[in-house]
């Protein structure tokens, strides 16, 4: 959960007069909970997947809707102003950017813009990891802004609420926002930096803006707005909930268009997402018997706008706001946040049912006895890994596979997408125990699928390695030999070439004429990889082929 910090008053003003009690009981429906208040500060807690929430401006747009109170859409005006993106710093690509004008900020107003930007860099954005927000006062810029990267040493300017410029590599030592997040920009050749036309440094994202032009005020009425960072749909998300908040507050947003090197966004859009809902799916899953209109006016409940209803269907737009809904289990979800889980009627099913296991499970257990009788011991290793180990230290070439953005561990930016570089890996920590090292796994590997709602699927494999002086692929043919005829599996085996087995001592296994697997003697230069001086012989088998697992 994240805290949002705002104030009774406030929302009364912004939404009508609710007291405590009422204002708790609503968000006890949606899902939240005011954690506790005094006075007029109030604290409440959101759920992360709702960064649309982590302002007061935003909050008051979910009670509003709630409540049947309207809600105006975001409107953008249009602008001739460019931004450039010219050879931005390759660890951090993409930058968007718009202004708003006729804004009346207070001292509360400029508090409110800065809870969202740490709440939004903190949760959202992963403690900037993903991304960073920036606001300029628009006065102090001359446009067409540039967005570029600079060798550290060139960079020199005032970073904010700093008494004099330095270089990029001196706000990571001496400014205190610097090194607080000098770690985002370790090993960078190049810093991100925005400039505007007469070469300004505005800011050095993500870690910190400019004192000269990067300091809004209460005298502030225009602003220039940036959203940077690794990935640009998630930095979109968090820049249109900045910019939305904004014109809350009463601004005008002018869009800008943004120039890449090989396309042209004009931001901001707010662009919303059509989707059909079907009413069976909706009483199928919450079983009710809603009909369409009911179901209409629970989404309008919660911001969706209905576009046309059919007895069968819905068709609706979601909120540009809304980034967590991924499937129409989240509307369905929202639907019965507005009805309210209280509302449900308590009845037990009245169909009668016995547990039982999966056949993943059952298969699982099966191959594990049978492994470990013949004296493997069995391994449990981690789904995160990284590239050098699935692919430099194991002699082949970078397969498709998920890859994750910066973690605390560096050595980690991949989930694994086979199983035996981490029995590998193993082996050489366990070098000192005496031989013959016998292990397997029997685990789930995660390939990209841009057919699944995740672009991803979990396939379930078995590998097995057998490190010793003697190990040779008589021996692992042995092992497979075993293994399919106690599952009465008929299969066959071709030679084939692999980078990570001695050429012409490894082959491909194959099972109703599909590739199922593949084993042989592993490559000195694979053992010589990971500090092994035994020779070692593997295996690894695609069950889900074999079994028709889904």
């Amino acid at each position: 959960m994240v805290i949002l910090e705002t104030k009774h008053s406030v929302l009364n003003k912004l939404v009508k007069k609710l007291s405590l009690k009422e204002l708790e009981e609503i968000l006890f429906n949606l899902g939240y909970e005011l954690e506790n208040s005094e006075g007029d500060n109030l604290r409440i807690d959101v759920t992360t997947e709702r960064p649309d929430l982590l302002s007061t401006y935003g909050l008051v747009r979910a009670l509003r809707s709630y409540l049947g109170l309207k809600n105006e859409k975001y409107k953008i005006k249009k602008s001739d102003l460019v931004m450039n993106v010219i050879d931005p710093a390759k660890e951090w690509p993409y930058a968007v950017a718009c202004i708003v004008k006729n804004l009346k900020f207070d001292d509360e107003k400029i508090k409110e813009i800065i809870r969202i930007q740490e709440k939004l860099g903190g949760t959202f954005l992963r403690n900037r990891r993903k991304g960073g927000l920036g606001l300029y006062p628009l006065n102090k810029i001359n446009f067409p802004v540039i967005y570029t990267s600079e060798n550290p040493k060139k960079i020199k300017y005032r970073p904010l609420e700093y008494n004099e410029e330095i270089t990029g590599e001196e706000i990571l030592e001496k400014h205190p926002t610097g090194r607080t997040y000098k770690h985002l920009v370790e090993g960078w050749k190049k810093f991100p930096i925005f400039k505007d036309y007469k070469n300004i440094i505005m800011s050095m994202p993500p870690i910190v803006n400019s004192h000269d032009v990067g300091k809004i005020d209460e005298n502030t009425k225009e602003v220039f707005v940036e959203a940077t960072g690794i990935d640009l749909k998630t930095i979109t998300n968090a820049f249109n909930i900045l910019v939305g908040a904004l014109i809350d507050m009463g601004g005008d947003a002018y869009s800008i268009n943004v120039k890449y090197e090989n396309k042209n966004l004009i931001i901001p859009e707010f662009k919303e997402e059509s989707r059909i809902l079907i009413v069976e799916e909706v009483n199928s899953l919450l079983g009710m018997n809603f009909n369409s209109n009911e179901i209409k006016k629970l989404l309008e409940k919660m911001m969706y706008e209905v576009k046309s209803v059919t007895q069968d269907k819905l068709e609706i737009l979601v909120p540009s706001n809304r980034s967590d809904i991924w499937h129409n289990v989240d509307i369905i979800d929202d639907v019965a946040r507005a009805y309210g889980f209280n509302n449900f009627e308590l009845r037990m099913n009245n169909v009668a049912s016995i547990g039982s296991t999966t056949k993943s499970v059952e298969i699982k257990g099966a191959l594990s006895n049978l492994l470990v009788g013949f004296g493997y011991q069995e391994l449990f290793t981690l789904f995160v890994t990284s590239k050098q180990d699935q692919f430099d230290k194991m002699n082949i070439k970078e397969m498709k596979h998920i890859k994750l953005g910066k973690s605390v561990e560096s050595g980690i930016n991949m989930i694994r997408c086979w199983l035996l570089p981490e029995l590998m890996k193993a082996l050489n920590n366990n070098r000192s125990i005496e031989y013959p090292h016998k292990l397997f796994e029997i685990s789930h590997v995660t390939v990209p699928d841009e057919t699944k709602d995740v672009k991803s699927k979990d396939l379930l494999r078995l590998s097995l390695v057998n490190c010793h002086s003697n190990a040779n692929f008589t021996e692992i043919k042995q092992i497979l030999d075993f293994l399919m005829d106690s599952l009465e599996i008929k299969y066959e085996i071709k030679e084939n070439e692999h980078g990570s087995f001695i050429p012409g001592r490894c082959c491909s296994i194959y099972f109703n004429k599909k590739e199922i697997g593949f084993m042989g003697e592993v490559h000195p230069a694979v053992l010589k990889n990971w500090g092994l001086e035994m020779p070692a012989c593997a295996l690894e088998l695609y069950l889900n082929d074999i079994f028709k697992l889904e």
